[in-house]
């Protein structure tokens, strides 16, 4: 069993987080955008998880009654799980229960049920929605252009934009060790991430690198991108 201290740096303690009145987390411009650490350590740990033990806290602590019973969200307000890399769900997890994810109001909810979660919960439920599949691609007829598959593809060198398939891979998939699955994922929530990306209200990317390209990027190039991973089989 490891312990939050071996993941976590202690820059929290340089640098305290503040409870607004709003109900959000205001972190200082020069606090780090995430206090995990993927060491040795949690790489054995999720690895030592225990899913059927996940499967249970998903109910008991009512994970399900937001992104479903098989990790599919039922509804665009919040992300769908299924298939995501257990590091990523993880790191998300401790991101809200530091404080690092909850700048928004929908944020903050997280962060109050994210803290209540020992290190083993957190290390179980990550591996838990890393067994299903991606979620279905959507069968709705989502508009997105040849340009929106140019920045997939080659990303835009003039506006420095990587392509998304650099780091998200080709179908969507997500890798290890902080790169979320794309495909199949709920279009409105899609959006609002990459909003809050763009606007500075979440800040918990590393190097701020999705915090630059959703800057750079247009309302409607966000919306096609959406419609376009949404779209994806990621099963294939």
């Amino acid at each position: 069993m490891i312990t939050r201290t071996l993941l976590l740096s202690a820059a929290l303690v340089v640098a305290p987080l503040a409870l607004a009145e709003h109900g959000v987390i205001e972190k200082p411009a020069d606090a780090p955008s995430s206090t995990v650490v993927f060491s040795p350590e949690l790489k054995h740990a999720l690895a030592d998880a225990d899913p059927d033990r996940g499967a249970r806290l998903s109910q008991t602590q009512m994970c399900a009654a937001c992104h479903g019973n098989d990790g599919v969200s039922w509804s665009g307000q919040w992300p769908s799980l299924a298939g995501q890399p257990a590091e990523y769900t993880y790191k998300m997890l401790v991101d809200y229960a530091e404080g690092d994810r909850a700048q928004t109001k929908r944020a903050y909810m997280m962060h109050t049920l994210a803290r209540e979660l020992s290190e083993q919960d957190m290390l179980d439920l990550s591996v838990f929605y890393a067994t299903f599949d991606l979620p279905p691609a959507s069968e709705e007829k989502l508009a997105y252009s040849d340009a929106t598959i140019g920045l997939v593809r080659d990303g835009d060198g003039k506006r420095l934009v990587a392509p998304c398939a650099s780091c998200h891979r080709n179908l969507g998939q997500g890798q290890k060790y902080d790169i979320p699955a794309l495909a199949g994922q709920r279009v409105d929530y899609f959006v609002k991430t990459m909003q809050d990306y763009a606007d500075g209200s979440r800040r918990n990317d590393v190097y701020g690198r999705m915090r630059a390209i959703a800057e750079a990027l247009s309302d409607e190039e966000i919306r096609e991108l959406a419609n376009y991973y949404a779209t994806l089989d990621g099963n294939r």
